[in-house]
């Protein structure tokens, strides 16, 4: 018999209070674990990745997605390779982030601590649910997971060898479960009392529906409306390559782009050289009218501007200046990953600056904006929110703090008597 979601949620709370206790040495041996049981089951996975894609094209899944959900020999070490490199990174947890004196004998601490149970829903990406759980792990949390239906039987397989490789290293196998419905999820929404946060990767209607659904705080992962603008001063092969690359290394990912801006003063000379790039890579385009006139493309309408294609489609739009193409981005754009092509220090500063962004790039692909590459480990996601965490979702972004005051005795009747003093003097720190 399956165990309600309560009873999941109550046996992770319990999970999770151990494995912030349970030393960076305990953790980074189950990544270890993982990692060498995902190389040594590496045919199993695959071969319940293949019945799942199998299922997932009868259903008529799209193409970008059907791309997230295989899984190859090369993802499956990827997998592993990633878990190691997390075990590499030092721990979140216990970390002092600020130390004070607050009168002698009173010492102040603010220090990391995990912030508890987290309910993860992800899209058909089975790799996603490694990434996640061993964030999870590594930074003290318990977690609860959906994936994708498409995805049911590569998750299940995925899910028993972390729990299986936890049990092997002593810590509790409960911090880590797998939900299977739609009507898991509304259960779990309903966990205020054991789950203490909730983080959706989906569209922004699937954010904000579970945002209304749950008294649980909710950090949105949503939509990756990621802009390229070409400035009027630029290095035509570097912006060329990197186009290019920001639409097409991979079309099903959030961090590609999906909107170009190039400014007028260069249109007619760019344009025709990155269209070219591009339809030779299958990317079909859409313009306003005077990249029609400029290119052979389709007309772009008002819902080009604001569409996720996740698919080989690019939108572009010829601005007359940096801040239209700032303009267009704050309005169209989905808080995500914006990058700028220029030779201009002034501009480049502007742009960082103005464009309200998670990420922020100049001169290199949007494709950059990944919790590994930025040296995380991995990510839970990219928000795009501004509370809690930005951008792409680390460990510190699983992380919270508590304050710890050791004291000798001290009471606030003697401060109020003055018997003694506040002082506020900076100490070091580390903890007695």
């Amino acid at each position: 018999m399956e165990k309600s979601i309560r009873t999941m949620a109550q046996a992770a709370r319990e999970a999770a209070l151990k494995l912030a206790a349970s030393s960076l040495e305990q953790r980074n041996a189950v990544l270890e674990t993982i990692a060498i049981k995902l190389e040594n089951n590496r045919q199993r996975i695959l071969e319940a990745n293949a019945q799942d894609v199998e299922k997932a094209t009868v259903e008529g899944l799209s193409a970008p997605l059907l791309s997230r959900l295989k899984l190859t020999d090369t993802k499956c070490q990827r997998m592993a390779e990633g878990l190691r490199s997390l075990a590499q990174l030092p721990d979140p947890l216990g970390h002092v982030q600020y130390a004070k004196e607050l009168s002698p004998g009173l010492n102040l601490y603010r220090v990391a601590c995990p912030i508890g149970v987290i309910g993860v829903i992800f899209e058909s990406r089975p790799d996603a649910l490694v990434q996640i759980s061993s964030l999870c792990l590594k930074s003290g949390n318990a977690v609860l997971l959906k994936g994708g239906r498409e995805a049911a039987l590569t998750n299940e397989v995925l899910a028993e060898l972390i729990v299986e490789a936890t049990v092997e290293c002593g810590l509790p196998a409960d911090w880590c479960g797998l939900l299977h419905s739609r009507e898991d999820v509304q259960e779990m929404l309903k966990l205020h009392d054991l789950i203490d946060l909730i983080i959706p990767r989906g569209s922004n209607a699937f954010v904000r529906y579970i945002m209304q659904n749950s008294e649980i705080p909710v950090l949105g992962h949503a939509d990756g409306l990621c802009h390229v603008y070409v400035d009027e001063s630029y290095d035509p092969e570097l912006a060329l390559k990197v186009c290019v690359d920001s639409k097409t290394q991979n079309l099903s990912v959030c961090n590609a782009a999906e909107t170009l801006l190039v400014h007028q003063a260069i249109a007619g000379d760019f344009l025709p050289a990155v269209a070219a790039a591009l339809k030779e890579r299958g990317v079909e385009l859409r313009g306003d009218e005077t990249v029609c006139q400029l290119i052979d493309c389709l007309p772009a309408n008002d819902e080009d501007w604001k569409t996720e294609y996740l698919d080989a489609i690019l939108s572009i739009k010829v601005v007359g200046s940096l801040q239209e193409a700032i303009d267009h981005i704050n309005h169209f754009g989905s808080h995500h990953t914006d990058s700028i092509i220029s030779t201009s220090d002034e501009h480049i500063a502007a742009f960082m600056t103005l464009v309200d962004s998670a990420d922020v790039f100049a001169n290199c692909s949007t494709r950059f904006a990944d919790g590994f590459l930025f040296g995380f480990g991995a990510e839970v996601g990219i928000a795009t929110g501004k509370i809690h965490a930005r951008g792409p979702m680390g460990m510190e972004g699983l992380c919270t703090y508590k304050y710890r005051l050791y004291g000798s005795g001290q009471t606030l009747r003697e401060l109020n008597e003055g018997s003694i003093s506040l002082t506020h003097a900076p100490i070091a720190p580390q903890l007695p």
